[in-house]
Formats: C-alpha cells, structure tokens, sequence
C-alpha cells in the first residue's frame, strides 16, 4: 500500500524578508526578523529561529535548525572574493547555535563550504570560506578557522580552538579547547597546547562507538610504534614503512597511515613524545 505523506504547512513570521526566488519545504518555520536571499533554497522541516540571515547560493538541509544571529551563506572575508556566485551547503539535522558564522566558497577556492548532517555548531564559531566540516562533527564555542580547514567526521573541536588555514582534521579527532592548530592532525588525534601537541589518541570516542579492547590495544601500540617516547633512534620515514608492514590487516591504523600519506598543505602535528614532554593520556 502506497502511503502518501501530507505536506506541512510553512510558517513566516511578519516580520521576516524572504526574497522571491528563494525556494521553501514542506514544513519550514522562518521566524522573526530573519532574512533570506533570493538563492537559498531551504529543504522540509527547517527552522530559523529568529534573527537569522542566510544568502548567497545556499542550500540548508532537512530538519537543521539556526538560532538567532547565525548567519549562512555570506560572502567570504577574503580580498580576492569579487562577488562569484560561489555557494554554501549545510546538512540534514545540522544545529547551528547563536551568534555563528558559515560564509560561503570562493572561486580561488573549491567554490563551496560544506557543512555535514548532524553536525553541533554552538555559540559564536566561525566557519570560513570553503571549509568542509564532516558529519557529526562537534563544533564547541568560540571555535575559529580559517579558510579551506577540512574536518572529518566525528571530529570534536573544543572551545575558543584556532585552526589555521588549509589543516586537515582526521576523522574522530579531538582538539583540546584553547589550542592553535597549525598543521593536520591524525584520525583519533588528540591535541593540547598553546600550538597543538599531538598526545595519544581519542580513547574515549573509540570506546563511546564500540571499538574492541583488542583493536584499541592495536591502535596504542601502532601509535607507540610511530610516537615513541623522546622520538625514538629511527627517522619518522623508516617507523611509518615498519608500522605499515606490521599492522597491514588493521582498518583503522591503515586510515591514520593513508591520511598522512595524502597530500598536506601544512604538515603533521608533531608528537609531544618526540620533545620529551607530554604523555600518552588515556583519557584524551
């Protein structure tokens, strides 16, 4: 039997502005005092909560919500910007908190920010000009990027966290609150410091999702392999080789090894082990 869903009805408070040519859902809420461009396209079940700006050619996904203040889809804080019709896409079930800001690509650029499903903006967070932010990524207060900063899934980055332009951020890293990032950071990284420190892994991610003592035991050793105490006798180059060759059958080592074999604008996060400082934190 065919069911057919009922269309809800889309609310738009009086006081909003919705230019004609932007496209609306089934069921979408526009609520006081927001404004939306004539190119955004806005899919069901989305809510804007008041006081929210979105523009540019943007597309939000179902089902995300935006508090007030946010604003979407902006043109990017970048002198070469002059103006292209560069776009701004944003997940299914994404929340974006108060006072956060998402600009839209650039042409210099991949013409695109993208922000994935599930994913937790909050208050006062800066998404720059083509950025990429995985899905279910945790995006705590007062975090900052750059521009072309790419985040994997499951990422967490906490709060008042500096990203510099270009950093790759593995999947299910964690990036420790008040830290300045200057290079990539692993899957399951973890990072502190005034200029981030690579310190162990997320332990407690991989243990949240299911990950088997034996795999994690896997994991540390692999990590100890690569980030031994003080650096270690052999260059970063020959325990990589070793480290392939021991732990080829194992997925999740494999992906920390093809992430720092890919192409990098920046560099890797140095190990805290390799100066002497630092401990692997279990509880990372």
């Amino acid at each position: 039997m065919h069911v057919v869903k009922e269309a809800r009805a889309t609310v738009i408070h009086p006081t909003a502005i919705v230019a004609p040519g932007a496209q609306l859902g089934d069921g979408v809420t526009i609520g006081p005092w927001c404004s939306v461009g004539p190119d955004v396209v806005i899919e069901d079940g989305v809510e804007l909560i008041s006081h929210v700006v979105v523009d540019g050619h943007t597309r939000l996904g179902a089902a995300s919500r935006y508090f007030p203040f946010c604003t979407v889809g902006m043109a990017p804080q970048d002198l070469k910007y002059k103006g292209e019709p560069t776009r701004c896409e944003v997940g299914a079930r994404t929340v974006v908190r108060e006072h956060v800001t998402i600009h839209r690509g650039t042409a210099m650029g991949a013409g695109i920010t993208r922000v994935g499903t599930d994913v937790l903006i909050m208050a006062n967070a800066h998404v720059a000009h083509d950025c990429v932010v995985g899905n279910r990524a945790i995006i705590v207060n007062n975090v900052v990027m750059g521009g072309h900063v790419c985040i994997g899934d499951d990422a967490r980055i906490m709060g008042s966290a500096a990203i510099h332009q270009f950093v790759r951020i593995g999947h299910a890293a964690l990036v420790g609150g008040v830290t300045g990032v200057e290079a990539d950071i692993i899957p399951y990284g973890s990072v502190l410091g005034n200029r981030a420190r690579l310190v162990g892994l997320h332990w407690i991610w991989l243990r949240r999702n299911g990950v088997k003592s034996d795999e994690i035991h896997r994991m540390r050793k692999a990590f100890l392999s690569l980030y031994p105490k003080n650096g270690g006798d052999q260059p970063f180059a020959v325990r990589l080789d070793a480290v392939r060759q021991a732990f080829a059958q194992d997925q999740r080592v494999q992906e920390i090894l093809a992430f720092i074999d890919a192409p990098s604008s920046r560099g890797l996060v140095r190990s805290a082990r390799e100066q002497g400082r630092g401990q692997d934190m279990e509880d990372a």
